[in-house]
């Protein structure tokens, strides 16, 4: 996607998305999933394509360094909105020269979630994660799950798109955009050709998809109860493959 169509879609991402269950599930299944492997704070975490900042924060707030690129002024915006009074570095970036944005300097960890699925091919971005994280450091990668295509439209009751969705990796994102999905498999095999052996990988979304696709209308108050119940699916076998996105540790070598 161009810096102009984020730009039109920030307050739909940020202040919409991020206010639902959803977007609360989100930030917290990650959250959770990303100590279980972060170094100590104040360990240096690299957030690129880090949009408003929504993973950002909290662990700003748990005392990490923080830096956060993205390749559109509008989102960064949201984000120093958002992460005013927090001790985080923001750059103006595409993924794709995040070495050269971050000046050589390789950190303890390197995010990039909810971004590959905007490329066309994932190989050059994640090239400069492998790059951007220091020895012994971790890189995290959520995107969408290609085996789980056909979950949405089915729930959705699009029947001819569930079945071709079976066999393909691509669809109009719930943004309104085109998006892609990839599989654990594939990511893995590109990390471990760039020196970073995958270690650990889990579902994001699952009930709260379900749910949602299915019209079913999804409590604020629930929230707390919701990320529970998701992020033990998340860990677990088979609901972690039918999540819709799935997050993916390695460690550089």
């Amino acid at each position: 996607m161009s810096e102009d169509s984020w730009a039109a879609l920030a307050d739909q991402f940020a202040d919409e998305a991020y206010a639902s269950v959803k977007g609360r599930v989100r930030t917290y299944v990650l959250h959770r999933q990303l100590l279980e492997h972060l170094p100590p704070r104040p360990a240096t975490v690299l957030d690129v394509g880090g949009g408003a900042g929504h993973q950002s924060l909290p662990l700003a707030r748990a005392g990490y360094d923080v830096t956060l690129l993205d390749p559109s002024e509008a989102m960064l915006a949201k984000a120093r909105q958002r992460l005013a009074g927090e001790d985080v570095t923001f750059l103006h970036a595409a993924g794709e020269n995040a070495e050269e944005a971050v000046r050589g300097r390789r950190f303890d960890a390197v995010l990039c979630h909810g971004v590959l699925g905007y490329l066309e091919r994932p190989e050059p971005l994640l090239d400069q994660l492998c790059r951007c994280a220091a020895p012994g450091g971790i890189v995290s990668i959520m995107t969408g799950n290609a085996h789980a295509m056909a979950v949405r439209p089915a729930l959705e009751q699009r029947w001819e798109d569930a079945l071709t969705a079976f066999d393909t990796t691509t669809e109009v994102g719930v943004l309104g955009v085109p998006a892609r999905a990839d599989t654990v498999e594939q990511l893995s095999a590109l990390l471990r050709d760039n020196g970073v052996e995958p270690v650990s990988w889990y579902g994001v979304w699952l009930f709260v998809d379900w749910l949602e696709f299915g019209g079913a209308a999804l409590d604020l108050a629930d929230a707390e109860r919701v990320a529970a119940v998701e992020l033990e699916a998340g860990r677990r076998d088979p609901y972690r493959g039918l999540s819709r996105v799935f997050h993916l540790i390695g460690r550089k070598g």
